[in-house]
C-alpha cells in the first residue's frame, strides 16, 4: 500500500482528504504544521507528498526547500494543495521543484491523477535505475531550483563592493551569473551618457544571458548595487544541460519570458505614468529587489530610482520630498524608509 503524507493545518479538509485518500487504498499520513510536516517526511518516507502553502511554523515553499536539501527525500514527489490560485503562486511552486499544483476546491479525480501519475512516474525511473540506465548519483538538475544549485556548484563565485562593475557592454557574453547575496542593476547608456536601467536582480536571480547560439558581446553593463556575491558558469555548460532535458528548457523558457514579461511592464510604466505613479512604484520595486537593514533603511540611490521611473532626476527629488511631507516616507541621507507602504502600493 502506498504512503501519502498530507500536510494541511485546516482539521477539516485534513480529515475529509485523507478519509477520501484512505478510501482509494493509500496509507495516509497527517501533520498539521509545516514543521510537523518535514519531520513526518523524514521520519516515514512517503511515496508522495501533498501540501498546503498557508500554513503556520513553516509554509509550503519552506517544506519544498527543507526536503529538497535532504538526500533522503528530495526525490519524493511534492504536490502542492492550496486555495491560492495567483500565476505567481503557482510559478514560484514550480519553479522551487514541486511536481505538481492543485487547487482548492478539487475534484477527487484530479487529486488521484495527480498522486497516480506521480507514482508512476517515479516507478519509470526506479526501472531505469534498476536497468543502470540512469545513475543514482547522476547530479544533472531537473527542475529549475536544481539548475540553480547547479550553477551554485559548477560556477565561480565572485563579490563586488557597492558601485563596482560586473561586466561592461563590449564584453564577451560567455558567462551567465546567478545572484547569491546582494543585488544587481543592468542599464544602457543613451547618446548623452544617461543610465538606462533594464533590471534589477536580487538573490536567486539569474541574469547576464545574451544568446546561446551566436558568441555576441554584452549590450549592457551589469553593476552591484550594494556589498554583492555572483556565481558565474560558461553560458554552454547551461545549454548543456538544457538541451539534456526539455522539460528543464521549458521552465527556463517560461522564467526567461516572465522576466521579460517584467521589463516591458516597466517601459509601460516609463511611457505611461504620472511621476507620483512611476516614483511610487519604483520605491516599491527597490523595496521588495533590496532588503532594507534592521531599520527597514533602503539604501538606493537617487540616479538610479530615477532611471528605473523614467524620469529626470531633480523631478524624482523633489516628488520624494513630496512623499516625506505627506508622511510617506522617510529620508536621511542616501537611505529611504517606506513609512506607509499601502498609500504607495494605491498609488502605484
Amino acid at each position: 500500500m502506498k504512503k501519502i503524507l498530507l500536510i494541511e493545518d485546516d482539521p477539516v479538509l485534513r480529515e475529509t482528504t485523507a478519509e477520501l485518500l484512505e478510501l482509494s487504498d493509500y496509507s495516509v499520513i497527517t501533520a498539521a504544521n509545516g514543521k510537523k510536516g518535514i519531520d513526518a517526511a523524514k521520519n516515514e518516507s512517503p511515496d508522495v507528498i501533498i501540501c498546503d502553502i498557508m500554513m503556520p511554523e513553516i509554509d509550503g515553499y519552506g517544506v519544498l526547500k527543507a526536503l529538497s536539501e535532504e538526500p533522503a527525500t528530495r526525490r519524493i514527489p511534492f504536490v502542492f494543495l492550496t486555495a491560492k490560485t495567483e500565476r505567481s503562486d503557482v510559478r514560484k511552486g514550480m519553479e522551487l521543484g514541486a511536481d505538481d499544483y492543485l487547487t482548492k476546491p478539487f475534484e477527487e479525480s484530479e487529486l488521484i491523477g495527480a498522486i497516480e501519475s506521480r507514482l508512476a512516474k517515479m516507478a519509470i525511473l526506479r526501472e531505469l535505475d534498476r536497468a543502470g540506465e540512469t545513475d543514482s548519483t547522476n547530479k544533472s538538475p531537473r527542475t529549475l531550483h536544481e539548475l540553480k544549485n547547479f550553477m551554485d556548484d559548477e560556477g565561480k563565485e565572485y563579490s563586488f563592493s557597492a558601485g563596482e562593475s560586473i561586466y561592461v557592454q563590449g564584453d564577451n557574453s560567455n558567462t551567465v551569473y546567478l545572484v547569491l547575496k546582494g543585488s544587481v542593476k543592468t542599464y544602457v547608456l543613451d547618446e548623452q551618457g544617461k543610465e538606462l536601467i533594464t533590471g534589477i536582480y536580487k538573490a536567486d536571480d539569474i541574469f547576464g544571458l545574451v544568446s546561446f547560439s551566436q558568441n555576441i558581446s554584452y549590450k549592457d553593463y551589469a553593476t552591484a548595487l550594494e556589498d554583492t556575491d555572483v556565481v558565474g558558469i560558461a553560458k554552454e555548460m547551461i545549454k548543456e544541460v538544457l538541451v539534456a532535458d526539455p522539460d528543464l528548457a521549458l521552465s527556463f523558457m517560461q522564467y526567461l519570458s516572465d522576466s521579460l514579461t517584467e521589463a516591458k511592464k516597466q517601459l509601460l510604466q516609463m511611457a505611461y505614468g504620472s511621476v507620483r505613479k512611476k516614483t511610487a512604484s519604483t520605491l516599491l520595486r527597490f523595496a521588495e529587489k533590496i532588503p532594507g537593514d534592521i531599520s527597514g533603511d533602503i539604501h538606493v540611490l537617487r540616479s538610479d530610482l530615477a532611471s528605473v521611473a523614467g524620469i529626470a532626476t531633480e523631478t524624482l527629488i523633489r516628488t520624494l520630498s513630496g512623499f516625506k511631507n505627506e508622511g510617506l516616507i522617510e529620508i536621511k541621507n542616501r537611505d529611504i524608509r517606506i513609512l506607509d507602504k499601502q498609500a504607495l502600493e494605491r498609488m502605484s
